[in-house]
């Protein structure tokens, strides 16, 4: 069994069996989707969030492992390695305490402490860390030492508590527990760089705050750390320096001598100089990584659910890229997303022609035979819906708005050259406005995600771990949704399981030679497509058309002959047992359970018995902006409006409301009820009602809410308490105080019952 099987096991509660089978699966070259989908017998039906977590913890466990290889390796060659040393090291179960250990036998560059114990010093460090009874002074002088540049009795104590500086910031157990302080009592300030108030405007809120670091935000810290960054702002983490120093006192100062006085001295300065930014920096880092880990958490669940919008399907479709000066860039898309013609018109300011632009969009209706327009909903998005919906068109005809976010990323990108090598960067623009309303997954899935506009501080995050975790969502939204092989694009199908941007790009090539794929076995003809890729991709590509039913469904071509026996022993065709429910009815799964097929497989295949090639997607619901409301100067305080979810935070959701800059909801206005995950309450693209709260139309900020009384009272244990009045911000960040010195008596307390927490 893998050596780190039962620890992932125990993290995750779940069976040591299931992890290695995962692991063993993983080692094996299988992609997430096919291990959560098609080998659920051995995983116990782990699912692809389980699959991920154990392929991303087993790679932590394994750098750890490296390191400690490193560790040990460095320390017996120095020819320090003790046993009880070995013990510990391989015992450490974090990088931090691993480190602790290790930094005393750190290969060191020149420090204050190794050039003291170069003049000879440490025996007299010792000394005074002892705090014997011996006299200080007379000890001292034996090491004035005029060629080795202790001049007099002061240099060799400074040289000394040098020495015991180092040596308090080199302790493990200190360490950790100054680490553990830092966590526990370590408070955050920010203080605004003088002159530069103007410049950092944006982040006023932070100007002067004190906030506790193990309670603040992630998106707060992301947002100071970004502001430090950009030189606007200093920001510090650190707990009560007299309580770190009664922690140290209380280990280190064992007397009250000459010598326990140059040992608080000491403590002081490595305090100080030493440990303290050793430690910030550590927990710096920690914070960052856990800020960027719930950011990423975010981004990645925003992406998911707009990945999975609702799909108008296969329609003929005129899009709109709407403009001003421009025109708006107009194209007419076939039901499989070809472009059939692309023109200009000029409906709005300056021009005002809308005439005959009214007349162009209506001959190109009636020509295409169009059964939607969809407008982007950028510059002019809402005089041009307005434009649309004045015309004379049938009530067949959908007229939507889609966020066209990245709409332009992908119009420049290599990806929509190819596709469009003759057409210039608006008509690229206009075809993904109109396919992302016919097939959103299929769509974005060519843009990089951080261009789609669904995340919070996506430039301040670890960059490698935001890649792997967006990757990993496109992979499962591609997988759960299953790829039509006959139409699906080489960026679409380098998603699918086990194939990539090659075998995609052959698959593209053959069946552009060959013609539509007829069967999933004709696979196995594409180049360098072979057994392994075929077992992996095979049961996530669907031929809508295809002869054979069960190459048109989720259930995998090695269960084909399974499916054939059960038709068999009830005297029916496959095609018949998807068809008659009575039939289905009948079946008794558990007679074909054997050694490779259990019942968690059957289910499945019995599920896309029912429904062939489902799409797990929502149906499409078409929507509509409020009339008359069209720029941020129209809104009023009060004011009620339809809108749709653009992103989700931990602070709140944003909501298009149709005025080209997007309000939000505070988290503490989504709900009548209290509300601490946003994620839980609402989603991306859904459709909202919304109050205006508030208008900042300086500082581009429109406040939303929720409530279904928003400016109404709240009565509470028996009394009424007033909400805040239209005119105020009720969302606005208001700074935490400082923390108040604490009276003396409170301050021993305080210090007392930290060091019983701390001692152990």
């Amino acid at each position: 069994m893998h050596k780190h099987a039962i620890k992932i096991a125990t993290e995750l509660s779940v069976k040591p069996q299931q992890v290695q089978a995962t692991l063993e699966l993983l080692d094996g070259g299988a992609a997430v989707p096919f291990i959560s989908r098609y080998r659920k017998e051995l995983t116990g039906s782990l699912d692809d969030e389980q699959v991920i977590t154990i392929r991303d913890r087993v790679l932590k466990l394994e750098e750890l492992d490296k390191r400690r290889e490193a560790i040990l390796k460095s320390i017996e060659q120095q020819e320090q390695l003790t046993p009880v040393l070995k013990k510990q090291i391989e015992e450490a179960l974090t990088l931090a305490v691993l480190e602790d250990i290790y930094l005393p036998y750190r290969p060191k560059r020149k420090t204050r402490a190794t050039t003291a114990k170069a003049r000879g010093l440490e025996p007299l460090a010792l000394f005074i860390l002892a705090q014997s009874n011996g006299d200080l002074k007379s000890e001292a002088l034996k090491y004035v030492n005029a060629e080795k540049e202790v001049n007099d009795y002061d240099k060799a104590l400074q040289g000394s508590r040098d020495i015991i500086a180092e040596k308090i910031n080199e302790d493990a157990e200190m360490r950790k527990t100054i680490r553990e302080l830092f966590m526990q009592e370590g408070m955050l300030t920010t203080k605004v760089i003088s002159g530069k108030e103007q410049a950092a405007e944006k982040y006023k809120d932070y100007f002067s705050l004190s906030e506790p670091i193990k309670k603040i935000p992630s998106h707060r810290l992301l947002a100071i750390r970004r502001a430090e960054k950009e030189l606007f702002l200093i920001m510090d983490v650190a707990p009560d320096p007299e309580i770190a120093f009664h922690l140290i006192r209380s280990k280190y100062i064992k007397g009250s001598n000459e010598s326990a006085e140059q040992v608080k001295l000491a403590i002081s300065d490595g305090y100080k100089r030493l440990l303290k930014p050793s430690i910030e920096t550590e927990i710096r880092l920690a914070t960052k990584q856990l800020a960027d880990q719930e950011a990423i958490k975010i981004f990645s669940e925003n992406l998911r659910q707009l990945l999975l919008s609702p799909p108008l399907g296969q329609k003929s479709v005129l899009a709109l890229d709407p403009g001003f000066r421009t025109g708006c860039k107009l194209v007419c898309l076939d039901r499989q997303g070809k472009l059939l013609q692309h023109d200009v018109i000029y409906p709005n300011e300056p021009k005002n022609d809308v005439r005959y632009a009214g007349e162009k969009v209506m001959a190109l209706v009636e020509k295409f035979n169009i059964e939607a327009i969809v407008i982007g909903n950028g510059t002019a998005g809402r005089e041009t819906e307005r434009f649309v919906r004045d015309l004379a068109l049938t009530s067949a005809v959908t007229i939507a708005m889609v966020n066209e976010s990245g709409a332009s990323v992908y119009s420049a990108s290599a990806v929509a050259r190819e596709e469009f090598p003759n057409e210039d960067v608006t008509v690229r623009g206009a075809v993904s406005i109109g396919r992302r309303l016919m097939d959103p997954l299929a769509e974005l899935v060519k843009i990089d995600p951080k261009s789609i506009g669904v995340g919070q501080y996506q430039h301040d995050v670890d960059q490698n771990e935001l890649k792997k975790s967006l990757d990993d969502v496109v992979m499962s939204c591609v997988n759960g949704v299953g790829v039509e092989l006959n139409t699906a694009s080489k960026q679409l199908l380098t998603y699918v399981s086990g194939l990539g941007p090659q075998l995609a790009e052959n698959i593209v090539k053959y069946r552009e030679d060959n013609g539509p794929f007829e069967s999933r076995a004709a696979l196995k003809k594409v180049p360098k497509l072979g057994n392994k890729s075929f077992e992996q991709a095979a049961g996530f590509l669907r031929i809508n058309d295809a002869l054979n039913i069960l190459d048109r469904s989720g259930v995998h071509p090695e269960r084909y002959d399974l499916v054939d026996k059960i038709a068999f022993d009830m005297r029916a065709t496959v095609a018949q047992l998807v068809n008659d429910k009575v039939l289905r009815k009948q079946i008794d799964l558990r007679k074909y359970t054997n050694e490779d097929v259990g019942l968690p497989t059957l289910k499945d295949i019995f599920n896309e018995l029912e429904k062939p090639g489902r799409d797990p997607r929502a149906e499409y619901e078409s929507f509509s902006f409020m009339e008359g409301v069209n720029a941020p100067e129209d809104l009023k305080m009060g004011m009620k409006l339809r809108g749709i979810v653009t992103n989700i935070t931990k602070f709140g959701a944003f909501v298009d409301i149709g005025v080209h800059q997007d309000g939000l909801v505070h988290v503490s206005h989504l709900s009548d009820a209290f509300v601490s995950d946003p994620a839980k309450v609402i989603k991306l693209q859904q459709k909202v009602q919304v109050t205006v709260m508030e208008i900042d139309v300086v500082r581009k900020r429109i406040s939303l809410s929720m409530k279904s009384n928003p400016f109404g009272t709240i009565k509470k244990v028996g009394t009424e308490q007033r909400s805040p009045k239209p005119t105020e911000n009720p969302l606005r960040n208001k700074e935490i105080e400082r923390q108040k010195k604490l009276p003396e008596g409170d301050l021993q307390s305080k210090l007392e019952s930290l060091r019983n927490k701390f001692k152990n």
